[in-house]
């Protein structure tokens, strides 16, 4: 796991002292997330600049350094992550004829592309990654990210230079960085607590989307250039439903062990100390259950624990470590070791990103790092295996229907904005992840009423409710000053998959939203601020995600239940009554707190006369949810949060008053 950071300029007008000296500023930035070795690689005469940060995990000698020239000399490259496969490739080039000096996976990358080229060889990586290499020969250079958006990978010309890298921060620390604001992007945020890929907080400024790779050539650079695709979850997902998976229930759960096996012993590799979070949930304690049965010795667990009992997951933990004998560490977090945590958030996490839940699992982060380089996590169990309630809460209310006309949903949408307005609202943004059992109870309620007195056609119109679910402010263009939102697949359902079950469509339209744009950004951003790799094996390993795909629902969902089959692998291994309760929330109580010790602090960031100065935002809405939320009548952490962390980010970054 590392950071690597570049650019490249066709003027090439730069000499090689001062490129090395620009290039190396640059990772510096980046130290965090590789503070074992640190290299840079120039060409003068290709304009082209190369820097890396190491985080060391896989052959801790020298060998491993990046950048890496091949063998022949004609590719460099640079890689952030995991390629678990290595060594099976490492075999089958060395019976090619190729040749190795030392043992790192990067070595096997580039050799991979000097023997099948580069659209083959990255077909064949298994892993997490996000690399860039340059072909001295062909004077190109691409930029490769992973299937589901693991790894983060930012791009954007400024002028005739275009920018590269791990981290916003590093393209940042570029003098031809122009960092203008973008007020769309800014929309695009207040709707969903974070920005959605392509898109970023800058102008100019894009992430490269999963699964696609971008090639500028350096003789005639194309700033339109498109990235283009080698893996599509689209895809996945409708060849799944096509061709699914015909054994029977107790066929699938053991070809589901044993894949999630084999995607657990490969990241259990590492030449440094491993572990894993465990919140004592399904996700988490399957991920542990495999390594402590492939393991010979008491596998490092990590939680943390808060005096509010419902954040609390720490003793569902300990009991699951407890049955499986781990080397249990945990640690109970004060309110005031969670709050110092906010005002490194903006600087973590390089552009707004408000998932108040990034706030413990940096704090677990943390924890882990004390003892280990390496934590394995148990993210996209939800994603992949429907186990987010209101999956089954959909699948209760719509079934089996298909998508209804675009006069269908026009006609009706009026009725969900009443639905999700004003006081309703509060109570839905908590759907976007994890559904209180209250608040389900609420909704049910509701839509059977909405249903009656408000349209007949409520019931056929999923999608409008989904998307309504999803966002925090429902008209952000309304909030944010002069900004045009653009469709995403949120709120545009002709980017949907073509999927008969409204619950898989939903499914996938968090895999390639929620899942890489908010969960992934958070658990990445965390682990590496404290310099630690967190491995996703549900995710990281593409077979897991295809076979997923491929699950009739019912196996997913079955009697009001979610995660079904899942939970069917983790009773082999964990009694039922240790992990059977109602699914919680990975959070912070943020409500209580800004009425109490952080009112102060938010109100100065949501003071009306310095909204209106700086520009961003329409005062009147923010002011009222403000007060409202004060008085304690009505709950609107969520979208305040959303306010909250832009001003904290625009603060940090010098881009608050006077910039709008």
């Amino acid at each position: 796991m590392c950071g690597f950071v570049g650019y490249f300029d066709y003027r090439m007008r730069t000499p090689a002292s001062e490129m090395t000296q620009i290039i190396n500023s640059m990772a510096t930035t980046l130290v965090h997330r590789g503070p074992d070795d640190s290299g840079a690689w120039v060409d003068e005469s290709a304009g082209i600049a190369i820097g890396f940060r190491r985080l060391s995990i896989l052959d801790l000698t020298p060998t491993g350094h990046q950048p890496m020239v091949s063998a022949d000399g004609r590719y460099v490259l640079v890689l952030n992550g995991e390629v678990y496969n290595y060594q099976e490739l490492r075999k089958e080039l060395i019976q090619a004829g190729m040749a190795f000096r030392g043992g790192s996976d990067t070595e096997v990358v580039l050799a991979a592309v000097a023997q099948w080229g580069l659209l083959a060889a990255i077909q064949r990586l298994n892993g997490m990654f996000a690399c860039t290499m340059w072909d001295r020969r062909e004077r190109q250079l691409t930029l490769v990210r992973d299937r589901i958006g693991i790894k983060p990978l930012y791009y954007g010309w400024m002028g005739s230079i275009l920018l590269f890298g791990s981290e916003l921060k590093a393209l940042r620390a570029h003098p031809a960085f122009q960092g203008e604001i973008d007020r769309d992007s800014l929309a695009l945020y207040m709707r969903h607590n974070y920005i959605v890929t392509p898109y970023t907080i800058y102008k100019g400024v894009c992430k490269l989307q999963p699964g696609t790779f971008l090639t500028i050539n350096a003789n005639r650079p194309d700033k339109d250039a498109a990235p283009e695709v080698y893996w599509s979850a689209r895809k996945v997902a409708e060849t799944g439903m096509v061709s699914p998976f015909r054994g029977s229930t107790d066929m699938a759960v053991e070809e589901l062990d044993r894949l999630l096996r084999a995607s657990v012993r490969e990241r259990m590799i590492a030449d440094v100390p491993l572990g894993a979070f465990l919140s004592g949930g399904i996700d988490s304690s399957v991920i542990v259950a495999l390594m402590q049965a492939q393991s010979t010795r008491p596998v490092k667990t990590f939680s943390i624990g808060f005096g509010e009992e419902k954040f609390n997951e720490a003793p569902y933990a300990k009991a699951v470590a407890a049955h499986l004998g781990t080397d249990h560490t945990e640690l109970y977090v004060t309110p005031q070791q969670a709050m110092d945590v906010i005002p490194r958030l903006p600087v973590l996490y390089d552009e707004p990103f408000a998932d108040s839940s990034q706030i413990p699992t940096f704090l677990v982060s943390e924890l882990a790092r004390q003892h280990v380089t390496v934590s394995l996590s148990g993210d996209g169990g939800d994603e992949l295996f429907a186990g987010y309630n209101r999956y089954e809460y959909f699948w209760s209310q719509w079934g089996n229907q298909n998508r209804v006309s675009a006069a269908s949903q026009k006609a009706t949408k009026h009725a969900f904005s009443l639905l999700f307005s004003d006081r309703t609202q509060s109570w839905a943004t908590r759907m976007l992840g994890l559904l209180p059992h209250d608040a389900e109870r609420w909704l049910r309620r509701r839509l059977a009423s909405a249903g009656c007195c408000l349209s007949t056609n409520i019931s056929k119109m999923p999608e409008t409710a989904y998307q309504m679910m999803l966002s925090h402010w429902q008209n952000p263009a309304d909030v944010v000053r002069d900004a045009h939102e653009p469709l995403t697949p949120v709120t545009d359902s002709r980017q949907w998959a073509e999927l008969d079950h409204f619950t898989h469509r939903m499914m996938f339209i968090d895999m390639i939203s929620y899942l890489p744009d908010d969960i992934l950004v958070k658990v990445d951003r965390a682990s590496m601020g404290v310099s630690l790799e967190a491995r996703v094996p549900f995710l990281d390993d593409h077979r897991v995600v295809e076979f997923a795909w491929r699950l009739p629902l019912d196996m997913k969902v079955r009697e009001g239940q979610t995660k079904w089959i899942l939970r069917q692998v983790l009773n082999r291994y964990v009694p039922r009554c240790l992990v059977e309760r109602p699914k919680m929330g990975f959070g912070v109580p943020i409500d209580l707190w800004l009425r109490g010790p952080m009112r102060d602090w938010a109100e100065d960031l949501l003071n009306e006369s310095r909204l209106r100065q700086e520009g961003w935002f329409n005062p009147e809405p923010i002011r009222e949810k403000w007060q409202q939320h004060l008085s304690g009548k009505i709950d609107w952490a969520y979208l305040l949060w959303d306010v909250l962390m832009f001003q904290a980010w625009s603060e940090a970054q010098g881009s608050g008053r006077h910039r709008a």
